[in-house]
């Protein structure tokens, strides 16, 4: 992340975290479609669009700052946070109106909501209720607008409006009130850091979030094949924890305290996730945020095995079918671990996938989590293999007011043949040392642009 333009962002909140800790301190859906929808929900999460997610169908005229040529009301702001980070992680500056159109949707209090077809409107209008505010659309926002730098006030005034919501558990619900679900504590978690802030100093009622995400996680006494793995929510009768992989995808990432602007990590070897410690049936060793990540990232390559390096989509009767959106996020959430062999074999499935897979082509919110999950193993988020990733994100919305000093923008929408997952593998050290150039060359852009 590129944090250095919000050391003051940091420094408000420290001073808010006293007020925190007493009594009332990121699939983009209404109170109502999210009960039908949360399993379907796949951006990094953190909570996103799993594939194959419906559309009402567009409107008949779009913002011209918003990219995506689909009906916006579930996912407007979602994908337009999730193009922006993806950009930045190729080393683009965005475009200044598709950041003023995304800050544009910020509600007076602080909060986003999916989307807002007149912002001019207050939030509580009769006619905006439909898509009220909700925690995810919020923290993938803060995620964006930290990373573009520039917009601190509005980063500042969402993260007192999500730490306002949180819930006694310490996590949060998709919208203020509901019980915490992982996906929403995750894409929050990764506001939080990427605002400056510490997510364990965010607490109340004595929880901070990694409580919350915790307590979703299955333990020992689930089937071996499932331990480690994070539920969406408990069951509303039973209170039994099933295993779901987009929440753990999205858990495994936040329990390590990251979003999905996520840099290579340190090293050139890959660690070996450890699953949870247990004995007859009982763990024998203290479950931490960091052994909880890796044992949830051990339960997500047991399924990435199994599947050929790929997750299956959860939507009723398409079981079968690939996920690719949420394969992506895993690749960020096992990257960010340390995992990197695991990362390797399924971002290689994605490339292998991206001719046939509709969505890459033209779809915002699928491209950028593509080219998220390359920036994130090390590679170069402008394309993968010979697919120009950010020739194909830039066609469906405003140009980026500046491109990479050695961006692959040219072809037909197919990139030159540059470097290959296994190719960008083998240069890792390159790429790390690229991604710290690349992060100081945005940095200067930012200031030089005023955002």
């Amino acid at each position: 992340m590129h944090r250095a333009a919000f050391r003051g962002v940091g420094g408000r909140a420290r001073l808010l975290t006293a007020h925190r800790k007493a009594p009332e301190m990121f699939l983009r859906r209404s109170a109502a479609a999210l009960a039908a929808s949360a399993v379907l929900s796949a951006a990094v999460a953190p909570v996103a669009h799993a594939d194959g997610s419906p559309s009402p169908g567009k409107p008949s005229k779009l913002p011209e700052g918003l990219y995506g040529k689909s009906d916006p009301t579930f996912d407007g702001v979602w994908r337009q946070s999730l193009t922006l980070l993806a950009q930045e992680a190729s080393g683009a500056t965005p475009a200044k109106e598709a950041v003023d159109w995304l800050a544009g949707q910020q509600c007076d209090d602080g909060s986003f909501t999916a989307y807002r077809a007149d912002p001019e409107r207050p939030c509580d209008a009769e006619d905006q209720k439909k898509t009220p505010s909700d925690t995810n659309a919020t923290a993938l926002a803060v995620q964006a607008l930290a990373a573009v730098g520039g917009r601190s006030d509005a980063v500042a005034k969402s993260v007192d409006w999500l730490t306002s919501v949180q819930n006694k558990d310490g996590g949060w619900g998709f919208n203020p009130g509901q019980p915490s679900d992982a996906n929403s504590v995750a894409v929050v978690v990764g506001a939080l850091t990427a605002a400056g802030e510490k997510p364990r100093e965010v607490v109340k009622d004595g929880k901070d979030p990694y409580a919350a995400l915790l307590s979703l996680q299955l333990g020992c006494d689930a089937k071996k094949p499932e331990r480690g793995a994070f539920a969406y929510q408990p069951d509303k009768k039973t209170g039994d924890l099933a295993p779901n992989d987009y929440a753990s995808t999205a858990a495994v990432l936040a329990t390590l305290g990251k979003g999905l602007l996520t840099e290579p990590a340190d090293g050139e070897g890959s660690s070996e996730p450890k699953p949870l410690a247990c004995e007859d049936g009982e763990e024998t060793g203290k479950r931490t945020p960091r052994t909880a990540s890796s044992a949830g990232a051990a339960y997500l390559t047991g399924v990435l095995d199994a599947n050929d390096g790929h997750l299956r989509s959860a939507m009723p009767g398409a079981e079968k079918q690939p996920d690719h959106v949420t394969t992506a996020y895993a690749v960020i959430a096992l990257a960010a671990g340390g995992q990197r062999d695991e990362a390797r074999t399924s971002l290689r499935w994605l490339e292998k996938s991206l001719p046939d897979w509709k969505k890459a082509k033209n779809d915002p919110g699928s491209i950028a989590a593509v080219m998220l999950a390359t920036h994130a193993t090390g590679g170069d988020a402008a394309e993968l293999g010979d697919v120009a990733l950010l020739k194909r994100l830039n066609a469906t919305g405003p140009e980026p007011a500046a491109m990479p000093a050695a961006g692959s923008d040219d072809g037909d929408g197919d990139g030159d043949g540059g470097s290959s997952a296994v190719a960008t593998w083998s240069l890792v050290g390159a790429g790390l040392a690229a991604g710290a150039g690349i992060g100081f060359l945005m940095s200067g852009r930012r200031k030089r642009q005023g955002l």
